[in-house]
């Protein structure tokens, strides 16, 4: 059933785009905004909005919403690569490969991580929405590395709460176009969804407070391989910030990279990988920490470039 909204813009919203606005009011992406817009279920003090308009504080805002598509459910699966790297009663963790999503989403066709559990007959936490139950964290399809699911309701709960509270370590190596200077830093730069609905992410004002700190490991001729820990979990967030400093992960063409250096490297996705994932064990309290070895199209591309410098 569509669901009608009426209400006044608020004075935060004041010069906003259209559908901007309308994303920040009723958390929807900036494409599904556009397209409820599109669709003229959008009137702003009685005439229909262009996803361009700019809005004024104070505006009657009246918005037809359609229902929510129904949820994409994880469907038990084999997913050739994914390994477990430590399994017990309350957590499993496994060393994600490429290509592999975290859970289901709308569009996304490919292999899950939950289905590759259950497929493998492993039990996962019920907590959570249907089709990402157990998911604590998620690290891109395209990105390898640790990745830790709860099995039970109790390291679901606990998991949940120290990601939200920046208590778990988490350290990925990504190899970057370029020499960072400094060597090593902090980028502190909020991050949102990018202006242009792209399905990218950017650093925006008033996005996201977002926190990187980076460290380099070996520079080469052509790029460097860097050390990088997060406070914080945004979506895309090495990636965004690495191509905020022109330094932008080898491969990761959405963000800028070089395709001529990707492609002498091997290199068909961005060079990151989430090498080391730790925590305070759920049920136990004792500190538990889990490493993911490089996968083979990231080692032959740090063998390359480590042999042309």
């Amino acid at each position: 059933m569509s669901d009608h909204r009426s209400l006044f813009v608020p004075e935060g919203l004041e010069g906003e785009r259209a559908d901007a606005a309308l994303a920040r009011l009723f958390g929807l992406s900036r494409t599904r905004a556009a397209e409820v817009i599109a669709a003229g279920d959008v009137l702003l003090d009685g005439r229909p909005a262009a996803k361009s308009d700019r809005v004024t504080a104070g505006a009657w805002l009246e918005v037809v919403l359609p229902p929510p598509p129904a949820a994409p459910v994880a469907v038990p699966e084999a997913v050739p690569g994914m390994t477990i790297l430590y399994e017990d009663d309350h957590i499993i963790v496994v060393n994600k490969p490429v290509g592999v999503a975290a859970h289901p989403t709308t569009g996304w066709t490919g292999p899950t991580v939950i289905g590759g559990l259950l497929g493998a007959g492993h039990t996962v936490a019920t907590s959570g929405a249907a089709e990402r139950q157990g998911i604590v964290h998620r690290l891109d399809a395209n990105t390898t590395g640790c990745m830790v699911v709860a099995k039970s309701e109790l390291a679901y709960s606990r998991l949940k709460n120290a990601f939200r509270e920046r208590e778990v370590t988490k350290r990925y190596h990504a190899l970057v176009q370029g020499h960072p200077d400094p060597f090593r830093g902090t980028v502190d730069a909020p991050i949102d969804r990018h202006p242009s609905g792209s399905g990218r992410f950017a650093v925006v004002a008033g996005g996201r407070p977002s926190v990187t700190h980076y460290d380099t490991i070996e520079a080469f001729r052509a790029a460097s391989l860097l050390d990088i820990t997060l406070e914080t979990g945004r979506t895309h967030q090495i990636r965004v910030h690495m191509s905020a400093l022109r330094h932008p992960c080898v491969g990761d063409m959405l963000y800028g990279a070089d395709p001529t250096l990707a492609a002498r490297l091997g290199v068909t996705r961005q060079w990151l990988h989430a090498v080391r994932l730790g925590f305070m064990h759920p049920s136990t309290d004792e500190y538990v920490e889990f490493t993911s070895p490089y996968p083979e199209d990231l080692s032959k591309a740090l063998d390359i470039v480590a042999a042309e410098s």
